[in-house]
């Protein structure tokens, strides 16, 4: 019986942890949500990613200590046309000083990484979330099954 509500407890905490998404901002009703990046999350999830650009930009300007904020940034660059990946990379390093259990942006900077062609550093941040994710998270299995698909890719060429 005992073993039974350790596993509930256990799927209860995983489901919740899955649902704070493409950054790690946890939901606090006490903490007043930031309406710069609302707007920026609402463009992404329209794919604006020109406007979101623009949004977080400003965002990080005005607080560059906000790993979320850099790591948002990176997010909209990278899935925009043409993305720079010089400054991808440089904003996804930055959340990643100022956060090195960032769940997002280990599994984001791994994407971009497989983009680049770069299998060692996207299973370089891959074993990153490895250890950051003691039972598992969503992020580590998304950047496992895209360092999958990468290396099937690799094998028909």
């Amino acid at each position: 019986m005992q073993s039974t509500r350790v596993h509930v407890f256990i799927l209860a905490l995983a489901a919740a942890t899955a649902t704070w998404g493409m950054d790690d901002v946890k939901p606090d009703t006490k903490t007043p949500k930031d309406p710069a990046l609302e707007q920026a999350r609402a463009a992404l999830g329209k794919e604006d990613w020109a406007g979101a650009q623009k949004i977080l930009r400003e965002a990080v300007a005005r607080s560059p200590q906000e790993a979320d904020t850099h790591n948002l940034y990176a997010y909209s660059i990278r899935k925009g046309a043409s993305p720079a990946m010089d400054l991808v990379y440089r904003h996804y390093n930055e959340a990643l000083r100022l956060n090195p259990k960032h769940r997002g942006a280990h599994e984001y900077i791994g994407e971009a990484y497989l983009m680049s062609g770069n299998l060692a550093k996207a299973k370089e941040h891959l074993a990153q979330l490895d250890r950051i994710c003691t039972f598992g998270c969503e992020e580590y299995t998304k950047l496992k099954k895209e360092v999958a698909a990468f290396e099937q890719h690799q094998a028909k060429k």
